[in-house]
């Protein structure tokens, strides 16, 4: 029987804005998580050379790789062989790679909710069994070592994200060891999301790498290095699942893209440059921090990295997708449903992206103060 796939909501919010973009009207578009900035100069400047220079074709930078795994070296302490690095198109097919080299129909896969959309719905599409973990303000919306403790049935698999989609709360280097500690101790493999490293506003994040020797770990160029339409991420495989990660990537996705892959290498030497992008998105954190308390929302996720601030209006609305449709005609900003990362409690709730340039999210913040003051309170 084919997977019944849920669609995400927020494309439907997106293609509205678009319309009324065409029509003249002035959008402001915090609905997707995706940078505003686009690629560093140093990428920009070398795929305009390989674009003159080099005919392309199916391949995989191993320079590419040799810089990936430098990169965990020097971050995170962590030794990795280039050759457990699998290039891909972008995040997505990585996460496909890495549940389907790991997992079999009907295996159980935990992860949290609110959690991203394609969780939910790449396990459901591959035949695996979602487990959604109820992760509220207890657990500052993240699966904790203990909640995983007290499942009854392991599960065999866990999708961990830190800083998390859709609330940008990171999970302690203490937590993240004690989460391997009982995914060891169970048997439950891990796959750690980690496409918003290098986006944190409260300290480094760590790679689950550093506490698990076979977790497969899911990264892109398309968030800290302001590549999203470059279409370019990675898988590190465990060495026991490479061989399957590979025929998977060759089968189903063959490569990453040429062009993609020498921008992406130009990229990693772009530090200064990509830093005043993360500069620029907590100078917008705090100016949405600010302004959310105007509009009588008080009630939010930890945003303690990536860029985005996951908020409770249940004061104002049970349709979080009505809501946004709403917001979106009225006032030209468009952001994401709740219901897209909550099935259940999502339709409280919304995700404001603050990835846009800041003079956009103090025009936006300008027009939703008065919308949001001129809303009915639900009785």
């Amino acid at each position: 029987m084919t997977a019944l796939i849920e669609p995400f909501r927020a494309i439907s919010i997106s293609r509205l804005a678009h319309a009324m973009k065409a029509r003249g009207e002035k959008v402001i578009h915090m609905e997707f998580g995706q940078p505003s900035t686009g690629a560093p100069t140093k990428a920009i400047a070398a795929a305009h050379q390989v674009l003159d220079t080099d005919g392309m074709g199916y391949w995989e930078s191993s320079p590419l790789k040799e810089a990936l795994a430098g990169r965990y070296q020097d971050l995170y302490g962590v030794s990795v062989d280039p050759e457990r690095i699998v290039l891909t198109c972008g995040a997505s097919p990585a996460l496909v790679m890495a549940l389907s080299s790991a997992f079999g129909p009907g295996d159980q896969i935990a992860f949290a909710s609110p959690g991203y959309v394609a969780y939910r719905n790449t396990v459901k599409a591959l035949h695996l069994e979602p487990l959604e973990i109820v992760c509220g303000e207890a657990t500052r919306f993240q699966i904790s070592a203990a909640q995983i403790e007290a499942l009854e049935r392991a599960p065999k698999g866990l999708i961990l994200a830190s800083p998390a989609n859709p609330t940008g709360t990171i999970i302690p280097a203490e937590e993240l060891k004690a989460i391997a500690d009982v995914c060891a101790r169970r048997n439950i493999r891990i796959i750690s999301d980690e496409i918003y490293h290098g986006l944190s506003y409260v300290g480094r994040t760590h790679s689950m790498l550093e506490f698990s020797s076979n977790a497969l770990v899911v990264n892109s160029f398309s968030k800290y290095f302001s590549m999203s339409g470059w279409r370019l991420g990675w898988l590190v495989a465990s060495d026991d699942l490479i061989d399957a990660a590979r025929a998977r990537m060759g089968n189903l996705f063959l490569t990453a893209p040429s062009l993609a892959q020498h921008a992406g290498l130009a990229a990693m030497d772009c530090i200064d440059e990509l830093e005043a992008n993360v500069a620029t998105y907590r100078t917008n954190r705090e100016i949405v921090l600010r302004a959310l308390p105007a509009m009588g929302v008080t009630r939010i996720a930890p945003p303690d990295g990536a860029f985005y601030i996951y908020a409770n209006v249940s004061h104002l609305t049970q349709d979080s997708m009505a809501f946004a449709h709403q917001m979106l005609t009225d006032t030209g900003v468009a952001i994401a449903p709740g219901v897209d990362f909550d099935p259940v409690a999502g339709h409280t709730h919304l995700r404001f992206s603050f990835a846009v340039s800041t003079p956009q999210i103090e025009d936006a913040m300008s027009r939703l103060t008065p919308w949001f003051n001129n809303r009915s309170v639900l009785r």
